[in-house]
């Protein structure tokens, strides 16, 4: 892991098999005009020193990871964290934040759980084109 990974202001790290979290990412790719958002997946080599270095499970994936600034966010936390950062009216649903975090987790969990039987799932990580891979960290 590159020493300032935690210090990247919009770092989204996902599961770059799922077929839910690449169309997420390509939802945020479109809404973020002024690419401050960067991305690596889960399992590749910097996706797994970043989990590692912030004792993160780095097996079983059931969030995606959204780091800016030294700090993290999981689960729903995450989600309106990035979409705090949209642009457009998006970011007026992260008023959503005033919902508990536990309930907000409840059915972020079980969206998580289901993705691949509901979405499907690729047998290789998703490989970003030529236009988008300076966001992309490898």
């Amino acid at each position: 892991m590159k020493e300032n990974d935690l210090n990247i202001e919009d770092l989204i790290i996902y599961d770059g098999v799922c077929l839910l979290c690449t169309a997420s990412l390509m939802f945020v790719v479109k809404r973020d005009s002024k690419k401050k958002f960067k991305f690596t997946s889960l399992q590749s080599p910097r996706g797994q020193a970043i989990l590692k270095k912030l004792n993160l499970p780095l097996r079983e994936f059931q969030t995606f990871i959204f780091v800016s600034k030294q700090h993290y966010y999981t689960k729903s936390d995450a989600a309106l964290q990035v979409i705090r950062r949209l642009d457009g009216l998006w970011p007026l649903l992260f008023s959503l934040v005033v919902i508990p975090r536990p309930i907000r987790d409840f059915f972020y969990d079980r969206i998580a759980r289901n993705r691949y039987r509901l979405f499907g799932k690729r047998d290789h990580c998703f490989v970003p084109g030529a236009d988008l891979d300076d966001r992309f960290l490898k």
